[in-house]
């Protein structure tokens, strides 16, 4: 049997689930149902799959901290975690991953997974993989179809021939309107299109030369040129920029004569929107589902989810309501894909909500703007035990740091100094400096800033043990 190598794709933003989903911190990285986060989850359904071996990564290289430490977590060190320079769709991001999972020789099954759905029934998706791993072998690129329950408008379909098992795909369509969807529920000839896929990495690559020479060359490049930082392998930049955006769907499934479909019914959602979320968390008697401190009277078919405040809900029906540090949101249920909307106009006006949370994650721990005003800005900063900031400087303001609890090492130009609880030091304006937790527990410690500028941009970064420049 040859080695099945699991590809994980981690490039996407989740915007529809905003505010919880934003583009620093997307919903793959959020545990929505339980303990783990979806990416978590999405590793561990299948690790346990036989023959194979680490799972290879394709990810934004924003979040590529995120991913390494969320992996880490679970024991997981990836083959190859493999940075986009720029986003460039499915296509491009599984041609890098078949080249990679073909050096020495090898040429395995690879099972691609998008690391940020929902799957209920995992031993069932398990049996899935099994049962088409033949049809793999075999030279078929394999697509799983998601049997459907109601007349979805919002994925695309694939249409498949008559028969048990895998089948020959007769076409792909693009999302219908109700009563199309109403027909293709009907015919019982018609499945979701999962975005999940089974095929071995040389098939593919020989199908992409075919239809999409140009991209695979560009693919070539980006990854022969690719640089080594640390545990990850960043593309080049301009081949990757240079490489055409296309799904896998256009550029590849929907010409090649090798596709076929095995339709499968596991409990699958994409978590696509606050909707989809509804369909998936647990449930009262009423059809709500609440996450976090809610007081709910004489509501129904509501998802209200809080992070930290009460929220009290009366008299409402097919709402969402979504409460985090920064932001509010408040929906009809039939109106939640508008979200991309709403993210769109933040975009426009440059406001900082589209892309962060008040809480916003870093290699080195994390940071919560607690307060701010003209001249002024407050954060809260936790450093992981053995981490440190790079060594930096502001043109624009000055620090004052008071520590919490832990063990601070200081470096303000030429005096290097520990700090404990209840300690504090002033870092003037363009003075060099750096932090280091040196202790085994979390450092915390307060920042207040105070200057004419106060963005996240106004640094000037010396040395940097994460390759920030």
């Amino acid at each position: 049997m040859s080695e099945l190598k699991i590809v994980l794709l981690s490039g996407g933003s989740g915007t529809r689930l905003w505010p919880l989903s934003r583009e620093a911190y997307p919903k793959q990285f959020l545990p929505l149902l339980g303990e783990h986060s979806l990416l978590q989850a999405t590793w561990l359904r299948v690790r346990d799959l036989p023959n194979i071996g680490a799972p290879l990564v394709i990810a934004n290289e924003e979040h590529r901290f995120m991913v390494a430490e969320q992996l880490r977590a679970l024991g997981a060190r990836p083959d190859a975690l493999i940075l986009e320079p720029v986003g460039r769709n499915t296509a491009p991001a599984i041609a890098v991953a078949a080249l990679r999972a073909m050096v020495d020789g090898k040429d395995p099954i690879l099972l691609v997974l998008p690391s940020d759905h929902v799957i209920r029934d995992e031993a069932g998706f398990r049996a899935a993989v099994q049962n088409a791993l033949l049809a793999a072998e075999n030279g078929s690129l394999v697509t799983f179809g998601i049997v459907p329950n109601a007349p979805e408008t919002g994925y695309g379909y694939i249409q498949a021939a008559r028969g048990d098992g895998v089948r020959a795909v007769e076409g792909f369509v693009e999302k219908p309107d109700l009563a199309t969807a109403t027909g293709y529920l009907a015919s019982g000839d018609y499945f979701w299109n999962s975005g999940m896929f089974l095929f071995r990495a040389s098939r593919y690559l020989a199908e992409l030369e075919t239809f999409a020479p140009g991209m695979l060359a560009q693919c070539r490049a980006a990854l022969a040129n690719a640089k080594i930082d640390n545990d990850f392998l960043r593309l080049d930049r301009a081949a990757f920029e240079a490489c055409p955006s296309d799904s896998i769907d256009y550029a590849v499934m929907e010409k090649t004569a090798h596709a076929v479909v095995l339709p499968i019914d596991v409990g699958w959602n994409d978590v696509g929107s606050w909707s989809a979320l509804h369909e998936v968390v647990e449930q009262d008697g009423d059809g709500n589902a609440h996450r976090g401190d809610v007081l709910a009277i004489d509501t129904r078919n509501t998802l209200a989810w809080s992070e930290r405040r009460l929220v009290a809900l009366i008299g409402l029906d097919d709402m969402i309501v979504v409460d985090t540090d920064d932001a509010l949101l408040v929906a009809h249920r039939d109106r939640v894909q508008d979200v991309k909307q709403v993210v769109a106009k933040l975009k426009n006006e440059k406001r900082p909500h589209a892309k962060l949370h008040r809480k916003v994650y870093r290699p080195w721990g994390s940071y919560d703007g607690i307060e701010s005003g003209p001249g002024f800005q407050v954060k809260r900063i936790i450093v992981k035990p053995g981490a440190s900031l790079s060594l930096q400087m502001h043109h624009h303001r000055a620090e004052h740091w008071i520590v919490v609890s832990g063990s601070a090492r200081v470096t303000c130009d030429e005096n290097v100094f520990d700090l404990g609880a209840n300690q504090s030091t002033f870092i003037p304006l363009g003075s060099k400096h750096r932090l280091e937790n040196i202790g085994a527990e979390p450092l915390e410690l307060i920042e207040v800033q105070s200057g004419d500028y106060l963005g996240e941009d106004d640094i000037v970064r010396f040395e940097d043990v994460y390759g920030r420049s």
